[in-house]
């Protein structure tokens, strides 16, 4: 089949996908798998051959993710449940002075949404962006747009979220890169996109009348612990797997002919992710005590079952993808841009937007853009780290109705669409355009360099 056919038959699958999704409401799993499905037939290929890609291509993504995703779902869950996270989010609200009170809520934000998922995070920072916003004299749309910026980039760009772990297993790199690369990204994205919002919130877009609906969470009703944990305390499971995975990585490029077994073995997605939990363990059973701790990893993994199916969905897609050759084409496609890095990085950060935009998932946005631009990372000289994050970034471009972080963040805020989408959809927006222009200059001096 001709690369021209072939590029048509993955165009065919990924409105089918899409229109499942967006249409008829399917589980973003399930109409990954009939996708893979539907481009093995189109293409031709033995229909036992598609079966035995999706099974392989679900297998290997799994392998290389599973546990890392499942651990770092418990541990983002012990480190709600504990306290800790209100720990971590209270005490850098603090240490900001009260000029900067919504850059103290957004990196509260950026840093809780490392292990913890964005509703989660959420959820623990909208009460103290509630109290603190009537301490600093701020309306509430410059706190929700903060949470929003600074959650949303961490959560997009920095493992142990799915997403970026994925994007080490289908670029195949180390894990340390993008953990490293996300955070430095991730931090000058969030300074400048917070900056531009805020200015645009300055300009008297918000009406209260219009936008608000009266009805947000009530602080009283959080529920409050005897006891909580230290900062250092809350923050062990946050870093140890951070820098466990950066000694290894900084140490085999330092010493390219040296190994160390201690640090490979500490470095590892799994073994890294597992020290973390475990901290993150010890420190509820410490605070909770070990019915409540157990209650709590077991409630966790209620919701890792959706994010497996996707991902390795997500996998089997890739690999479906790479079977009928459509990889080929794409690298031939590329090949007609002249290896432009810039038009590259627009057009991987486009199909983040788009996928996002049409499924509201940024998970399925993330991984079926990466698959996509996969075959082409080879065949340009830039790491594909930035084409990874380009992809991630993309993926973040701020849905509305069919996301549901959207009417997370609507609902508890009290906020009416409009309200939504001028914080949330508004901020993840910028931070997904800042983002996009970041890592075209990033990449680009890295390669003069």
């Amino acid at each position: 089949m001709s690369p021209f056919l072939l590029l048509i038959c993955l165009l065919v699958s990924i409105i089918i996908v899409v229109i499942l999704i967006s249409k008829f409401k399917f589980n973003a799993a399930l109409a990954l798998v009939l996708g893979a499905l539907l481009m093995g037939i189109l293409a031709r290929m033995n229909i036992l051959e598609v079966v035995k890609g999706i099974n392989s291509g679900f297998g290997g993504m799994m392998t290389g993710i599973g546990f890392p995703i499942g651990f770092g779902i418990i541990l983002g869950q012990l480190l709600s449940d504990s306290g800790g996270a209100n720990v971590i989010a209270d005490k850098i609200v603090k240490i900001f002075p009260e000029s900067k009170a919504v850059y103290a809520i957004a990196f509260a934000g950026f840093i809780l949404s490392i292990p913890v998922f964005f509703d989660v995070t959420f959820v623990v920072l909208i009460p103290i962006a509630i109290a603190t916003m009537k301490k600093v004299n701020r309306s509430i749309p410059y706190m929700v747009g903060s949470i929003s910026i600074g959650a949303g980039i961490a959560h997009s760009v920095i493992p142990p979220t799915p997403n970026p772990l994925a994007a080490a297993e289908i670029f195949n790199f180390d894990l340390g890169i993008i953990l490293g690369t996300g955070l430095i990204v991730g931090t000058i994205v969030l300074i400048i996109s917070l900056y531009i919002y805020n200015k645009i919130l300055d300009r008297g877009i918000w009406n209260k009348e219009k936008d608000e609906t009266g009805f947000g969470i009530d602080i009283v009703e959080q529920v409050k612990l005897e006891k909580y944990p230290s900062l250092f305390e809350a923050l062990i499971p946050i870093f140890l797997p951070i820098i466990t995975i950066l000694l290894n990585t900084v140490y085999s490029v330092l010493f390219p002919e040296k190994k160390s077994i201690i640090l490979e073995f500490l470095g590892t997605k799994s073994i890294s992710m597992l020290l973390g939990t475990l901290a993150a363990y010890f420190m509820a059973v410490k605070y909770i005590g070990n019915q409540k701790t157990s209650m709590s990893a077991t409630k966790s993994l209620e919701a890792a079952g959706i994010v497996f199916l996707i991902t390795g969905a997500g996998g089997s897609f890739a690999e479906i993808i790479k079977l009928s050759g459509v990889n080929d084409a794409i690298v031939s496609l590329v090949t007609n841009l002249g290896g432009n890095i810039v038009l590259i990085l627009i057009l991987s950060w486009g199909l983040g937007v788009i996928f996002r935009q049409i499924t509201g998932s940024g998970t399925v946005a993330g991984i079926t853009s990466m698959t996509i631009m996969s075959s082409v990372a080879p065949t340009i000289a830039i790491h594909p780290v930035f084409i990874a994050l380009a992809c991630l970034s993309g993926g973040m471009f701020g849905a509305t109705v069919n996301d549901s972080g959207f009417w997370i963040v609507s609902n508890m805020s009290g906020f009416t669409l409009s309200g939504g989408a001028k914080t949330y959809t508004l901020g993840e927006a910028i931070a997904s355009v800042v983002s996009l222009i970041v890592i075209v200059i990033s990449g680009l001096l890295i390669m003069i360099i």
